[in-house]
C-alpha cells in the first residue's frame, strides 16, 4: 500500500462513524485509528450556585418600588426568615415571559397560586413552564431576564398569605 493510498483511506475514515481499520497485504500491516472526540460536561455542584445567590438582598430594594404596582395589599415583609424561596428545578435559560412583547408571568406584588406559571426555563431547546409550588405574594424576583440558571437556583422570594 502506497502513500497516497494511505491517505485517502485516513480521508475516508475521518468521514464515516468508523473507529478503527486494520488493513493488511502482502507490504505489510496498516492500522488507522480515529481520533476520540472528548467530552467536556460543565457542571457547577449546586451549592456552588447557592453560594453565589446568597449575596442577593432579600429586601426590596427603593429602586424596586416604583417599579412595582401601588397596591394597599402589597406586602412588605418584617421577617426575612418568613419569605419562601421559589427555586429553579434544571438547568436553564431564565424566561418572564412567554414570548417577546409579552407581559411577564408575575411581577413584585403579584399574587400567585400553587400550579400558577412564574416563568418558563429553556433547555435544550424545550420551554418548560414553572409553577409556583407556593401560595403568596412575589416580593423579589432574583434573576435577570434572559439569564442562565442552575438547578436549584432561588429565583423568586414570596411572602406566604
Amino acid at each position: 500500500m502506497d502513500l497516497k493510498q494511505i491517505h485517502e483511506l485516513i480521508k475516508i475514515i475521518n468521514k464515516s462513524n468508523i473507529g478503527e481499520i486494520s488493513i493488511e497485504d502482502k507490504d505489510g500491516k496498516v492500522t488507522i485509528k480515529q481520533k476520540e472526540e472528548q467530552v467536556i460536561t460543565m457542571a457547577a455542584p449546586p451549592q456552588q450556585v447557592y453560594n453565589v445567590a446568597a449575596p442577593v438582598a432579600v429586601t426590596p430594594s427603593p429602586s424596586a418600588a416604583p417599579a412595582a404596582p401601588a397596591t394597599p395589599a402589597a406586602p412588605k415583609p418584617t421577617d426575612d426568615s418568613k419569605l419562601l424561596t421559589i427555586k429553579s428545578p434544571m438547568i436553564g435559560t431564565f424566561y418572564r415571559k412567554s414570548a417577546p412583547g409579552k407581559p411577564n408571568f408575575v411581577e413584585v406584588g403579584s399574587e400567585v397560586e400553587v400550579g400558577s406559571v412564574v416563568c418558563i426555563i429553556e433547555a435544550m431547546k424545550l420551554f418548560n413552564e414553572i409553577e409556583s409550588e407556593v401560595k403568596g405574594t412575589i416580593v423579589k424576583v432574583l434573576v435577570e431576564d434572559s439569564t442562565p440558571v442552575e438547578y436549584d437556583q432561588p429565583l423568586f422570594l414570596v411572602q406566604p398569605s
